[in-house]
């Protein structure tokens, strides 16, 4: 059996925010470039599992970037109720970043000392 890390474990920084009143941003940045390969390249960070997690379509994801520069992922997508409106629960998007918490990233069975403290 393949050993895994959550994501939780590997990012500095898992945040939402508003990317205006009609999308909302995850960041995903790394303290390594060891941690932040490690997550790129295991493939497990895509559209697809974005839709499943948020039970989006794929046009509703505007970006999926991979940064290399700031060792980051930053994903932009459609707000399913626009900031402020009837029915938003969370104006400013911050609290949205739970469902990718708990995504478990493969690590080649061996042992990574690098997980958060």
């Amino acid at each position: 059996m393949e050993n895994t890390i959550t994501l939780y474990e590997l990012a500095k920084v898992l945040r939402s925010k508003n990317s205006g009143p009609f999308e909302i941003t995850f960041d995903i940045i790394f303290d390594s470039k060891e941690k932040y390969e490690l997550v790129k390249s295991s493939g497990v960070i895509t559209k697809e599992l974005i839709q499943e997690l948020y039970l989006v379509e794929e046009e509703d994801i505007s970006h999926l970037v991979f940064y290399d520069p700031a060792y980051a992922i930053k994903i932009t997508m459609t707000r399913s109720v626009d900031s402020g409106s009837i029915g938003d629960m969370d104006v400013y998007g911050s609290q949205q970043h739970a469902p990718l918490i708990d995504i478990k990233i493969p690590i080649a069975n061996k042992i990574f000392e690098g997980g958060r403290k």
